[in-house]
């Protein structure tokens, strides 16, 4: 008959545990580095892209400033100023030709409330905007506010400024109050 007797002065262990864990480890640590590798290796090739569109861009601006300077230099040219000149004064003339003032005007008579007339108007072309001056005569006080309401209530006119309030001469047809104020027209 045979006996087993550990005669060791301590127990045998097993390490299989610490290689399974071990092992299981490496796998997540293998996995992770292939992911933060793949992770690298893409934004590199983004960031090349980008780079290379960076410099197609910068050369694409700096082509186009060197033309701008060109095109500045020529028309800085005497003979071109002056038609510069001359082609700034036909398209005014020409947009002052184009703007619809009888809309304007038939606008205009839409806000005016009973008790309110038009004492002088001033109409001007700035910058593609009808500016309009305007001195009224209002009756009274309510019909005053009449027509500062259906100013302000007005889609074709805004930016209203009162500029001044007065009292009328001996000579003004019954007008209590005259108002000078300036408006855009904006119903091209």
């Amino acid at each position: 008959m045979i006996f087993h007797v550990n005669v060791a002065t301590s127990p045998l262990q097993t390490h299989r545990r610490f290689w399974v864990f071990s092992a299981a480890a490496g796998v997540v640590a293998l996995t992770l580095l292939l992911g933060f590798g793949w992770h690298v290796l893409s934004m590199r090739r983004a960031d090349s892209f980008f780079r290379s569109e960076n410099d197609k861009i910068a050369t694409e601006t700096a082509r186009l400033v060197d033309q701008r300077e060109d095109l500045a230099h020529f028309f800085a040219l005497p003979e071109n100023s002056q038609l510069h000149d001359r082609a700034a004064l036909i398209n005014t003339i020409i947009d002052e030709r184009s703007f619809n003032w009888t809309n304007m005007f038939m606008d205009m008579e839409k806000v005016l409330p009973v008790g309110v007339r038009v004492v002088s108007i001033e109409p001007s072309l700035v910058n593609g905007q009808a500016i309009v001056k305007l001195t009224i005569g209002a009756l009274n006080n309510d019909a005053k506010l009449k027509f500062l309401r259906a100013l302000e209530q007005s889609a074709s006119f805004s930016n209203l400024q009162l500029t001044n309030v007065r009292t009328p001469a001996q000579d003004s047809h019954d007008d209590q109050v005259l108002l000078d104020l300036t408006v855009v027209y904006s119903k091209a």
